[in-house]
């Protein structure tokens, strides 16, 4: 210990008479250097800490959300969940990372009831959101596409989404069963739907719109490639636990 102390004793005594040897002005350059140095870190660190790491699960009520959450968060089905009125909401590592040995940033996942009463709630979180996760019933799909293709344009449209380019995964759940359709069979019906609505809620007094962005390109049909922020489709099944699509869409907008 003795020794270290002496050794560290010269380090600084030779340090000390370095810096006297050099020009006032070099050692001014030199500190504002160190100074900048260290803000820029501290900003680079800051930043880094307020991105957004929130995913929020919307889409109607019986789609699969909640299964799909609970599918993310412990690895379960949850006993199928049943419809929810109330919001899950936590903090967790995604289950599919927990058996890594190097550290993984957690997420917030919202999962927000479909219920039309609750809808206020959707408009709450979206500010939040480094992105968004629409779930689709591809089993009951065409019974249910109108107001699915409600729901998705009020977020595509949602000024808070657009002006932050929020990235919106549009996720086909229970494909595993039969009777559901294919990602590009909704794909292309839910276009069809949104490019009516557009042309409907155009038609409508923009005294009447609030937070509304125009969605789409005026005079051309509608698709996803249009909107300003990234528009994906996936599918999966929540209950079989198949919602790899979704978790490689969480880690590519809150970075592990």
């Amino acid at each position: 210990m003795d020794e270290w102390i002496r050794q560290t004793e010269v380090w600084v005594h030779q340090t000390d008479s370095w810096i006297r040897q050099q020009p006032p002005e070099q050692i001014y350059v030199a500190a504002a250097v160190v100074a900048v140095t260290i803000l820029l870190l501290i900003v680079a660190s800051c930043l880094k800490s307020s991105r957004p790491n929130t995913i929020v699960l919307s889409g109607l009520s019986g789609s699969g959300k909640t299964t799909i959450y609970y599918q993310l968060r412990d690895g379960s089905s949850h006993q199928g969940t049943v419809t929810s009125m109330e919001e899950n909401s936590d903090t967790f590592v995604l289950h599919s990372e927990q058996e890594r040995k190097d550290k993984v940033k957690p997420v917030h996942i919202i999962d927000v009831p479909g219920h039309a009463r609750l809808k206020p709630k959707l408009d709450e979180v979206l500010p939040k959101a480094a992105a968004v996760v629409f779930v689709v019933d591809a089993q009951d799909f065409l019974s249910s596409m109108q107001a699915a293709a409600e729901y998705l344009y009020d977020i595509l449209t949602k000024a808070t989404v657009v002006k932050k380019k929020v990235p919106v995964l549009i996720f086909c759940n229970k494909t595993d069963k039969v009777t559901a359709h294919s990602k590009e069979f909704i794909k292309k019906q839910l276009e069809k739907e949104l490019n009516k609505l557009r042309e409907s809620r155009n038609a409508v007094s923009s005294a009447d719109i609030s937070d509304e962005v125009q969605l789409g390109v005026p005079g051309e049909a509608f698709n996803f490639s249009q909107c300003q922020n990234k528009v994906a489709v996936a599918e999966g099944a929540g209950l079989t636990g198949d919602v790899s699509a979704v978790e490689q869409f969480i880690r590519e907008h809150v970075k592990a």
